[in-house]
């Protein structure tokens, strides 16, 4: 499970956000994926700019900006704060530069705070047209949809049907269930990932499976095998999700541990589609000074 958003402080830069004439078109998924979900923009007051993840050796394919929130009175809040909000314009500016080093950059909906997805579930002319624009001002490559509330299956498929004739195939439609969801057992959700799947598998461009907070581990491969072995969603297109340091959930494994499960896992499919890891700014083994260092071993052992 995410955690709730943190309230930061703020900087003002002046540059402009992403310019949706400037981008290129998305681009299209490729495995194995090396990804890090970047919540905390600020650590105490400070901000954590993504850039290092680029002008180090790092292989980093996909940064997943958290959360987005539809908020019930009709605005949108990327944790705290509109993702107008003059505290994120560097950080736009500094994901369009990794954009253009051929970085994706996707953004993560809903996660431990609730209300997003039923919002969308139960007035979507109301707040689809808010995600819409939210792709469309920030140029994203995608969006990663982490429902840790009931949704509706119907709510769900039509969600990922539009998102789909909206932006097309080479738009990143991710999801984020917890492990068990994609093997028949515990889902936050509500509704069926074997549904979803099979309903609508061609539009989604992976699953990053949260195999941490008791829904799965990395400490070897028997969680993602469970996953392959249910017979549904196929290892090119389950990312094994992990948390990057003990104070981001349970389940932690350290970088030794996880280098060989992951080593393991590309060896045993060859499609494997990769790694993810919850979050950014403190990621061990470099920790808070170097937090790309997580990134880069993840890429040796890919």
């Amino acid at each position: 499970m995410r955690k709730l958003a943190i309230a930061l402080g703020a900087v003002v830069v002046l540059l402009s956000p992403l310019s949706t004439a400037e981008s290129a078109e998305a681009a299209p998924a490729t495995t194995p994926h090396d990804i890090v979900y970047y919540q905390t923009q600020y650590d105490n007051g400070s901000y954590v700019s993504p850039l290092a993840l680029t002008q180090n050796n790092t292989g980093v394919t996909d940064v997943i900006v958290a959360a987005i929130h539809l908020d019930s009175d009709g605005s949108v809040h990327l944790n705290d704060n509109p993702p107008s909000d003059p505290m994120f314009t560097q950080m736009w500016a500094d994901l369009h530069t990794m954009q253009s080093q051929g970085v994706n950059v996707l953004a993560m909906v809903g996660g431990a705070a609730q209300g997003s997805f039923q919002n969308l579930d139960n007035n979507f002319d109301t707040y689809y047209p808010l995600l819409k624009n939210l792709i469309t001002t920030y140029n994203l490559n995608g969006l990663d949809l982490d429902v840790e509330e009931n949704m509706s299956q119907a709510g769900i498929e039509r969600l990922v049907n539009q998102l789909y004739s909206d932006f097309g195939p080479s738009f990143l439609i991710t999801l984020a269930p917890v492990g068990t969801a994609l093997s028949g057992g515990g889902n936050l959700s509500g509704f069926s990932y074997d549904q979803l799947y099979a309903d609508c598998g061609n539009e989604i461009s992976w699953f990053n499976a949260q195999l941490y907070n008791g829904w799965g581990e990395m400490s070897d491969t028997s969680s993602y095998d469970s996953i392959i072995a249910h017979g549904v969603v196929p290892a090119s297109k389950v990312v094994a999700g992990t948390t990057t340091n003990p104070d981001n959930g349970s389940g932690y494994v350290d970088m030794p541990t996880l280098r060989a499960t992951i080593s393991s896992l590309a060896a045993k499919y060859p499609d494997f589609a990769g790694v993810d890891g919850w979050e950014y700014f403190n990621s061990e083994p470099g920790g808070t000074a170097a937090p790309w260092e997580w990134a880069a071993d993840v890429h040796s052992a890919l």
